[in-house]
Protein backbone atom coordinates (compact mmCIF):
# COMPACT_ATOMS: atom_id res chain seq x y z
CA UNK A 1 0.00 0.00 0.00
CA UNK A 2 2.78 1.99 0.69
CA UNK A 3 4.13 2.11 -3.18
CA UNK A 4 0.32 2.20 -4.44
CA UNK A 5 -1.28 5.53 -2.90
CA UNK A 6 -0.47 8.88 -3.75
CA UNK A 7 -1.55 11.89 -1.90
CA UNK A 8 -4.61 13.65 -3.26
CA UNK A 9 -4.15 16.83 -5.12
CA UNK A 10 -5.56 19.12 -2.42
CA UNK A 11 -3.02 17.64 0.04
CA UNK A 12 -0.30 18.56 -2.38
CA UNK A 13 -1.49 22.15 -2.31
CA UNK A 14 -2.22 22.48 1.35
CA UNK A 15 1.63 21.21 1.74
CA UNK A 16 2.60 24.42 -0.52
CA UNK A 17 0.58 26.84 0.87
CA UNK A 18 0.76 26.55 4.86
CA UNK A 19 3.78 25.55 6.33
CA UNK A 20 4.59 23.14 8.95
CA UNK A 21 6.76 23.95 12.17
CA UNK A 22 8.89 21.76 14.53
CA UNK A 23 9.98 23.61 17.88
CA UNK A 24 11.74 21.67 20.61
CA UNK A 25 10.66 22.33 24.23
CA UNK A 26 12.35 20.64 26.97
CA UNK A 27 12.85 17.20 25.79
CA UNK A 28 9.84 17.25 23.57
CA UNK A 29 9.78 18.14 19.77
CA UNK A 30 6.85 18.77 18.89
CA UNK A 31 5.23 19.39 15.12
CA UNK A 32 2.18 21.58 14.21
CA UNK A 33 0.73 23.60 11.44
CA UNK A 34 -0.44 26.68 12.66
CA UNK A 35 -2.62 28.88 10.28
CA UNK A 36 -5.49 31.63 10.48
CA UNK A 37 -5.24 35.07 12.51
CA UNK A 38 -3.52 35.18 14.93
CA UNK A 39 -6.15 37.64 17.34
CA UNK A 40 -8.03 34.55 17.55
CA UNK A 41 -8.21 32.04 19.83
CA UNK A 42 -7.17 28.77 18.04
CA UNK A 43 -9.25 25.39 17.99
CA UNK A 44 -6.38 22.68 18.42
CA UNK A 45 -6.61 19.31 17.15
CA UNK A 46 -5.46 16.82 18.13
CA UNK A 47 -5.61 13.04 16.61
CA UNK A 48 -5.85 9.73 17.55
CA UNK A 49 -3.20 6.75 18.01
CA UNK A 50 -2.69 6.55 13.80
CA UNK A 51 -2.56 10.30 12.72
CA UNK A 52 -0.60 12.55 12.16
CA UNK A 53 -0.75 16.99 12.35
CA UNK A 54 -1.49 16.51 8.35
CA UNK A 55 -4.50 14.14 8.74
CA UNK A 56 -6.77 17.98 9.99
CA UNK A 57 -5.58 19.57 6.95
CA UNK A 58 -9.11 20.21 5.10
CA UNK A 59 -9.95 21.75 8.53
CA UNK A 60 -6.92 23.68 8.50
CA UNK A 61 -7.85 25.01 4.08
CA UNK A 62 -11.62 25.00 4.93
CA UNK A 63 -11.71 26.74 8.57
CA UNK A 64 -8.98 29.36 8.06
CA UNK A 65 -10.38 30.68 4.89
CA UNK A 66 -13.81 31.76 7.79
CA UNK A 67 -11.85 33.70 9.76
CA UNK A 68 -10.96 31.31 12.39
CA UNK A 69 -7.54 30.13 13.56
CA UNK A 70 -6.82 25.97 13.68
CA UNK A 71 -3.46 24.18 14.76
CA UNK A 72 -2.98 20.86 14.29
CA UNK A 73 -0.61 18.83 16.19
CA UNK A 74 1.73 15.76 16.63
CA UNK A 75 1.25 14.05 20.11
CA UNK A 76 4.94 14.21 21.24
CA UNK A 77 6.76 11.32 22.46
CA UNK A 78 5.59 11.13 26.11
CA UNK A 79 4.94 8.30 28.49
CA UNK A 80 2.20 9.11 30.75
CA UNK A 81 -0.74 11.58 30.83
CA UNK A 82 0.51 13.56 33.52
CA UNK A 83 3.45 14.18 31.54
CA UNK A 84 1.16 14.73 28.72
CA UNK A 85 -0.72 17.79 30.70
CA UNK A 86 2.52 19.16 31.43
CA UNK A 87 3.92 18.79 28.00
CA UNK A 88 1.03 20.50 26.33
CA UNK A 89 0.69 23.22 28.47
CA UNK A 90 4.76 24.34 27.99
CA UNK A 91 3.62 24.40 24.24
CA UNK A 92 0.81 26.44 24.54
CA UNK A 93 3.31 28.63 26.73
CA UNK A 94 5.77 28.64 23.90
CA UNK A 95 3.66 29.31 20.86
CA UNK A 96 2.15 32.60 23.50
CA UNK A 97 -1.91 30.97 23.38
CA UNK A 98 -3.67 30.79 26.58
CA UNK A 99 -7.38 30.25 26.09
CA UNK A 100 -8.32 27.53 23.51
CA UNK A 101 -10.94 25.17 21.59
CA UNK A 102 -9.95 21.31 21.65
CA UNK A 103 -10.92 18.95 18.46
CA UNK A 104 -9.89 15.58 19.55
CA UNK A 105 -11.04 11.85 17.68
CA UNK A 106 -10.14 8.90 19.76
CA UNK A 107 -6.91 9.44 21.69
CA UNK A 108 -6.70 12.53 20.96
CA UNK A 109 -9.87 13.39 22.38
CA UNK A 110 -9.37 11.28 25.61
CA UNK A 111 -6.54 13.20 25.91
CA UNK A 112 -8.06 16.67 25.36
CA UNK A 113 -10.35 15.60 28.35
CA UNK A 114 -7.55 15.40 30.74
CA UNK A 115 -6.76 18.16 30.00
CA UNK A 116 -9.53 19.90 30.18
CA UNK A 117 -9.89 18.60 34.00
CA UNK A 118 -6.42 19.25 34.66
CA UNK A 119 -6.00 23.05 33.20
CA UNK A 120 -9.82 24.04 33.21
CA UNK A 121 -9.11 27.56 32.79
CA UNK A 122 -7.16 27.34 29.57
CA UNK A 123 -9.80 25.05 27.31
CA UNK A 124 -12.87 26.87 26.36
CA UNK A 125 -14.74 24.11 24.73
CA UNK A 126 -14.45 20.99 23.75
CA UNK A 127 -15.34 18.72 20.47
CA UNK A 128 -15.14 15.09 20.68
CA UNK A 129 -14.81 12.40 18.10
CA UNK A 130 -15.25 8.59 18.20
CA UNK A 131 -13.52 8.60 21.58
CA UNK A 132 -13.61 7.68 25.26
CA UNK A 133 -13.70 8.22 29.03
CA UNK A 134 -11.51 5.37 30.35
CA UNK A 135 -8.69 3.16 28.85
CA UNK A 136 -8.90 -0.17 30.94
CA UNK A 137 -11.06 -1.59 28.06
CA UNK A 138 -7.95 -1.27 26.03
CA UNK A 139 -5.64 -1.66 28.96
CA UNK A 140 -6.40 -5.44 29.30
CA UNK A 141 -6.44 -5.74 25.16
CA UNK A 142 -2.78 -5.34 25.56
CA UNK A 143 -1.46 -8.02 28.47
CA UNK A 144 2.20 -7.39 26.06
CA UNK A 145 2.05 -3.45 27.13
CA UNK A 146 4.68 -3.18 29.60
CA UNK A 147 7.09 -4.73 26.74
CA UNK A 148 6.06 -1.82 23.81
CA UNK A 149 8.77 -0.02 24.33
CA UNK A 150 10.94 -3.09 23.15
CA UNK A 151 8.68 -4.38 20.60
CA UNK A 152 10.08 -3.82 16.86
CA UNK A 153 8.66 -0.68 14.70
CA UNK A 154 7.00 -3.18 12.13
CA UNK A 155 5.06 -4.93 14.95
CA UNK A 156 3.95 -1.68 16.08
CA UNK A 157 2.65 -0.56 12.64
CA UNK A 158 0.97 -3.71 12.28
CA UNK A 159 -0.91 -3.23 15.52
CA UNK A 160 -2.27 -0.04 14.76
CA UNK A 161 -3.47 -0.67 11.68
CA UNK A 162 -4.88 -4.02 12.56
CA UNK A 163 -7.62 -1.50 14.18
CA UNK A 164 -8.57 0.07 11.54
CA UNK A 165 -11.47 -1.44 10.22
CA UNK A 166 -11.12 -3.56 7.07
CA UNK A 167 -13.38 -2.65 3.99
CA UNK A 168 -14.96 -2.74 1.38
CA UNK A 169 -15.41 0.82 1.76
CA UNK A 170 -16.68 3.50 -0.31
CA UNK A 171 -14.39 5.32 -2.27
CA UNK A 172 -14.23 8.45 0.47
CA UNK A 173 -14.05 6.26 3.35
CA UNK A 174 -11.36 4.20 1.34
CA UNK A 175 -9.10 7.16 0.43
CA UNK A 176 -9.44 8.51 3.93
CA UNK A 177 -7.83 4.93 5.13
CA UNK A 178 -5.25 5.09 2.48
CA UNK A 179 -4.59 8.74 3.61
CA UNK A 180 -4.40 7.65 7.25
CA UNK A 181 -2.34 4.37 6.96
CA UNK A 182 0.61 6.64 4.60
CA UNK A 183 0.62 8.86 7.74
CA UNK A 184 1.55 5.63 9.71
CA UNK A 185 4.09 5.03 7.45
CA UNK A 186 6.44 8.33 8.73
CA UNK A 187 6.08 7.26 12.70
CA UNK A 188 8.97 6.21 14.22
CA UNK A 189 9.11 3.14 16.68
CA UNK A 190 9.14 5.54 19.70
CA UNK A 191 6.56 7.44 18.62
CA UNK A 192 4.17 4.33 18.13
CA UNK A 193 5.44 3.04 21.13
CA UNK A 194 4.26 6.54 22.91
CA UNK A 195 0.72 6.34 21.75
CA UNK A 196 0.17 2.81 22.49
CA UNK A 197 1.38 3.42 26.18
CA UNK A 198 -0.78 6.42 26.50
CA UNK A 199 -4.04 4.05 25.20
CA UNK A 200 -3.16 1.34 27.50
CA UNK A 201 -2.06 3.08 30.62
CA UNK A 202 -4.97 2.53 32.42
CA UNK A 203 -6.87 5.78 33.50
CA UNK A 204 -9.84 7.97 33.29
CA UNK A 205 -11.22 11.13 33.17
CA UNK A 206 -12.50 12.74 36.10
CA UNK A 207 -15.42 15.72 36.20
CA UNK A 208 -15.00 18.67 34.15
CA UNK A 209 -15.42 21.88 35.08
CA UNK A 210 -16.43 22.98 31.83
CA UNK A 211 -20.00 23.07 31.34
CA UNK A 212 -21.54 20.72 28.46
CA UNK A 213 -23.25 23.34 26.62
CA UNK A 214 -19.68 24.22 25.82
CA UNK A 215 -19.05 20.43 24.34
CA UNK A 216 -19.83 18.28 21.72
CA UNK A 217 -20.05 14.95 20.67
CA UNK A 218 -19.45 14.11 17.02
CA UNK A 219 -19.57 10.11 16.17
CA UNK A 220 -20.31 8.59 13.20
CA UNK A 221 -23.26 6.15 13.25
CA UNK A 222 -21.50 3.11 10.87
CA UNK A 223 -18.18 1.63 12.10
CA UNK A 224 -15.19 2.94 13.84
CA UNK A 225 -12.17 1.48 16.62
CA UNK A 226 -13.68 2.81 19.16
CA UNK A 227 -16.27 0.23 20.97
CA UNK A 228 -20.07 1.75 20.98
CA UNK A 229 -20.15 0.72 24.84
CA UNK A 230 -17.56 2.95 25.07
CA UNK A 231 -19.05 5.58 23.30
CA UNK A 232 -22.37 5.63 25.40
CA UNK A 233 -20.76 5.93 28.54
CA UNK A 234 -19.16 9.51 26.82
CA UNK A 235 -22.49 10.38 25.93
CA UNK A 236 -24.03 9.50 29.51
CA UNK A 237 -21.20 11.55 31.81
CA UNK A 238 -22.14 14.83 29.16
CA UNK A 239 -26.12 14.59 28.55
CA UNK A 240 -26.45 17.94 27.93
CA UNK A 241 -23.59 18.37 25.22
CA UNK A 242 -24.67 18.97 21.79
CA UNK A 243 -24.96 16.09 19.41
CA UNK A 244 -23.34 15.93 15.92
CA UNK A 245 -24.45 12.35 14.34
CA UNK A 246 -22.96 11.90 11.31
CA UNK A 247 -24.54 8.82 9.06
CA UNK A 248 -21.52 8.00 7.74
CA UNK A 249 -17.89 8.50 7.49
CA UNK A 250 -15.57 5.63 9.02
CA UNK A 251 -13.03 6.34 11.76
CA UNK A 252 -11.70 9.52 10.07
CA UNK A 253 -14.74 11.81 8.83
CA UNK A 254 -12.81 14.38 9.43
CA UNK A 255 -11.32 13.25 6.14
CA UNK A 256 -13.87 11.06 4.33
CA UNK A 257 -16.91 13.63 4.98
CA UNK A 258 -14.44 16.88 5.83
CA UNK A 259 -17.82 19.72 4.44
CA UNK A 260 -20.06 18.14 7.57
CA UNK A 261 -17.46 17.99 10.15
CA UNK A 262 -16.32 21.58 9.31
CA UNK A 263 -19.31 22.79 9.15
CA UNK A 264 -20.48 20.90 12.70
CA UNK A 265 -17.06 22.78 13.54
CA UNK A 266 -17.96 26.18 12.71
CA UNK A 267 -21.84 25.85 14.54
CA UNK A 268 -19.62 24.59 17.48
CA UNK A 269 -17.38 27.30 17.91
CA UNK A 270 -20.03 29.88 16.71
CA UNK A 271 -22.35 28.52 19.53
CA UNK A 272 -19.19 28.86 21.82
CA UNK A 273 -19.02 32.47 21.12
CA UNK A 274 -16.00 32.57 19.47
CA UNK A 275 -16.31 34.75 16.65
CA UNK A 276 -14.23 34.61 13.31
CA UNK A 277 -12.21 37.46 11.69
CA UNK A 278 -13.17 36.94 7.63
CA UNK A 279 -12.05 40.55 7.28
CA UNK A 280 -8.06 39.06 8.26
CA UNK A 281 -8.38 36.96 5.38
CA UNK A 282 -8.05 37.96 2.05
CA UNK A 283 -8.47 35.11 -0.71
CA UNK A 284 -6.99 35.27 -4.51
CA UNK A 285 -9.71 36.37 -6.78
CA UNK A 286 -10.38 34.14 -9.94
CA UNK A 287 -8.36 35.00 -12.79
CA UNK A 288 -10.16 34.23 -16.49
CA UNK A 289 -8.25 36.90 -18.09
CA UNK A 290 -7.52 40.45 -18.31
CA UNK A 291 -9.95 42.35 -15.97
CA UNK A 292 -13.01 41.81 -14.54
CA UNK A 293 -17.15 41.02 -15.48
CA UNK A 294 -20.65 42.24 -13.97
CA UNK A 295 -21.50 38.75 -13.69
CA UNK A 296 -18.32 37.76 -11.64
CA UNK A 297 -19.27 40.79 -9.36
CA UNK A 298 -22.69 39.54 -8.76
CA UNK A 299 -21.70 36.13 -8.07
CA UNK A 300 -19.04 37.64 -5.46
CA UNK A 301 -22.00 39.81 -3.96
CA UNK A 302 -23.86 36.45 -3.86
CA UNK A 303 -21.18 34.45 -2.11
CA UNK A 304 -21.71 34.90 1.77
CA UNK A 305 -18.83 33.77 2.61
CA UNK A 306 -16.59 35.66 0.68
CA UNK A 307 -14.86 38.32 3.28
CA UNK A 308 -15.41 41.94 2.37
CA UNK A 309 -12.97 43.92 0.39
CA UNK A 310 -11.03 46.87 1.45
CA UNK A 311 -9.74 48.04 -1.93
CA UNK A 312 -12.63 47.15 -4.52
CA UNK A 313 -9.74 48.40 -7.38
CA UNK A 314 -7.26 46.65 -6.34
CA UNK A 315 -7.04 42.24 -7.79
CA UNK A 316 -3.93 41.46 -5.81
CA UNK A 317 -2.72 41.94 -2.77
CA UNK A 318 0.41 40.69 -1.07
CA UNK A 319 -0.15 37.12 0.96
CA UNK A 320 0.43 36.95 5.11
CA UNK A 321 0.17 34.36 6.81
CA UNK A 322 -3.26 34.27 7.28
CA UNK A 323 -4.05 34.20 3.71
CA UNK A 324 -4.87 31.00 1.94
CA UNK A 325 -5.39 31.27 -1.66
CA UNK A 326 -8.41 29.42 -3.01
CA UNK A 327 -7.62 25.61 -3.36
CA UNK A 328 -8.47 23.57 -6.44
CA UNK A 329 -11.78 22.23 -6.43
CA UNK A 330 -12.69 18.35 -5.90
CA UNK A 331 -15.49 16.77 -5.78
CA UNK A 332 -15.15 16.32 -2.42
CA UNK A 333 -15.40 19.90 -1.51
CA UNK A 334 -18.05 21.03 -4.04
CA UNK A 335 -21.72 21.93 -2.12
CA UNK A 336 -24.32 19.30 -4.03
CA UNK A 337 -25.93 22.54 -5.43
CA UNK A 338 -22.38 23.43 -7.73
CA UNK A 339 -22.12 19.66 -9.26
CA UNK A 340 -24.45 20.16 -12.17
CA UNK A 341 -22.74 16.85 -13.42
CA UNK A 342 -23.49 14.85 -10.64
CA UNK A 343 -25.38 11.77 -12.52
CA UNK A 344 -21.86 11.54 -14.20
CA UNK A 345 -19.83 11.41 -10.59
CA UNK A 346 -22.60 8.19 -8.94
CA UNK A 347 -21.43 6.53 -12.27
CA UNK A 348 -17.81 7.12 -11.21
CA UNK A 349 -18.47 5.94 -8.01
CA UNK A 350 -20.40 2.83 -9.08
CA UNK A 351 -17.54 1.77 -11.02
CA UNK A 352 -15.37 2.58 -8.17
CA UNK A 353 -17.04 0.69 -5.99
CA UNK A 354 -17.32 -2.45 -8.38
CA UNK A 355 -12.96 -2.07 -9.50
CA UNK A 356 -12.71 -1.81 -5.10
CA UNK A 357 -14.18 -5.50 -5.10
CA UNK A 358 -11.19 -7.46 -5.57
CA UNK A 359 -8.79 -4.70 -3.95
CA UNK A 360 -10.84 -4.97 -0.75
CA UNK A 361 -10.91 -9.30 -0.71
CA UNK A 362 -6.85 -8.68 -1.27
CA UNK A 363 -6.77 -6.51 1.24
CA UNK A 364 -8.77 -8.65 3.67
CA UNK A 365 -6.16 -11.54 3.08
CA UNK A 366 -3.58 -9.35 3.36
CA UNK A 367 -4.95 -8.48 6.68
CA UNK A 368 -5.61 -12.06 8.11
CA UNK A 369 -1.78 -13.16 7.22
CA UNK A 370 -0.49 -9.75 9.05
CA UNK A 371 -2.52 -11.04 12.20
CA UNK A 372 -1.37 -14.35 11.94
CA UNK A 373 2.03 -12.96 11.65
CA UNK A 374 1.74 -10.62 14.26
CA UNK A 375 0.49 -13.38 16.77
CA UNK A 376 3.62 -15.57 16.01
CA UNK A 377 5.98 -12.65 16.15
CA UNK A 378 4.74 -11.95 19.49
CA UNK A 379 4.71 -15.01 20.69
CA UNK A 380 8.43 -15.27 19.85
CA UNK A 381 8.95 -12.44 21.56
CA UNK A 382 7.54 -13.63 24.87
CA UNK A 383 9.44 -16.81 24.64
CA UNK A 384 12.60 -15.18 24.22
CA UNK A 385 11.78 -12.97 27.48
CA UNK A 386 10.63 -15.84 29.29
CA UNK A 387 13.84 -17.98 28.77
CA UNK A 388 16.19 -14.84 28.66
CA UNK A 389 15.13 -14.59 32.35
CA UNK A 390 15.23 -18.77 32.83
CA UNK A 391 18.85 -18.39 31.47
CA UNK A 392 19.92 -15.25 33.90
CA UNK A 393 18.21 -17.33 36.46
CA UNK A 394 20.12 -20.43 36.45
CA UNK A 395 23.55 -18.26 36.20
CA UNK A 396 22.40 -16.53 39.19
CA UNK A 397 22.35 -19.55 41.21
CA UNK A 398 25.34 -21.54 39.80
CA UNK A 399 27.36 -18.29 40.65
CA UNK A 400 25.87 -18.04 44.44
CA UNK A 401 26.61 -22.13 44.98
CA UNK A 402 30.36 -21.27 44.05
CA UNK A 403 30.70 -18.40 45.96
Amino acid sequence: MKGVFSAPGDFAYFKSQVPLHKIPIGTKQWRYYDFGPKVVPPLICLPGTAGTAEVYYKQIMSLSMKGYRVISVDIPRVWNHQEWIQAFEKFLDAIDVHHIHLYGTSLGGFLAQLFAQHRPRRVRSLVLSNTFLDTHSFAAAMPWAPIVSWTPSFLLKRYVLTGIHDGPHEPFIADSVDFVVSQVETLSREDLASRLTLTADAASVGNLLLSDSNITIMDTNDYCATPQQLKDQLNERYPEARRASLKSGGDFPFLSRPDEVNLHLQLHLRRVGLEARPDLVRGTPKDDGAGSNPSEKNDEKEDPDSPPKDDGGNTESPSTESQLPTAPESSESRNIDDQPLSNAKFCLIGQQNIMQQPCALMRKQQTMAADIHLQFALEILVLYLVGSLYITSNYCRKFRQLV
